[in-house]
């Protein structure tokens, strides 16, 4: 399948919006499981794994260079609107572009580009985590009035500075497990697409 090289049209931009919204609303209950401290590390890697079908299923209709990129945007934008804060747009314009740029090098049709683009577009997740290391007196204590202290003072226990790189290789691995899964599910739909 020949790759098309103009600009999005309008049936391009209702799938961004549709395959948005689905996973911003699996993602957003996949979040949930926030409210429980010890859960807050491995949301990095649960909310790709769960995003990982209906993501698979979007990028068998992407084939120009924006789509994903807008996702991040938008997806990082509800964030920000939601109160997680400017480094989550940033995460969701940095890493969408970025898995952009990596799945047209695969024109759209490589399955080790598609697969290395999920695990990297997950990434945007570590704008919402990163508060947590870069503003830590911030978040910390804007959470006491919400949450309680006890709930703050165990989440902090369970991140350590140091885990601040291991969240990055642990969302980046939940976007691999994510994307396998998606894969084997819609194993008719990626054959359709052309995505080897």
């Amino acid at each position: 399948m020949k790759v098309e090289s103009n600009k999005l049209q309008a049936k391009d931009l209702i799938h961004v919006g549709i395959f948005t919204a689905v996973y911003f609303v699996i993602f957003f209950a996949g979040m949930m499981l926030g409210y429980i401290p010890i859960f807050i590390p491995l949301l990095g890697l649960v909310c790709p794994i769960l995003c990982g079908i209906p993501f698979m299923l979007y990028l068998t209709k992407v084939r120009k260079f924006g789509m994903v990129s807008l996702t991040g945007i938008v997806l990082g934008l509800l964030n920000l609107i939601m109160g997680s804060g400017a480094l989550v747009l940033a995460g969701g314009a940095v890493f969408g572009i970025a898995s952009d740029l990596i799945l047209r090098a695969g024109t759209y049709q490589s399955w080790k580009c598609t697969l290395l683009g999920y695990g990297v577009f997950s990434l945007w997740i570590m704008g919402y985590v990163s508060r947590m290391f870069l503003t830590r007196t911030e978040f910390f204590a804007s959470l006491v009035s919400s949450y309680g202290q006890e709930y703050v003072n165990t989440l902090m226990a369970y991140t350590p500075d140091w885990m601040f790189p291991v969240l990055f290789l642990v969302t980046f691995l939940g976007g691999i497990l994510g994307a396998l899964l998606g894969k084997s599910v819609l194993k008719k739909h990626f054959e359709k697409a052309g995505i080897a």
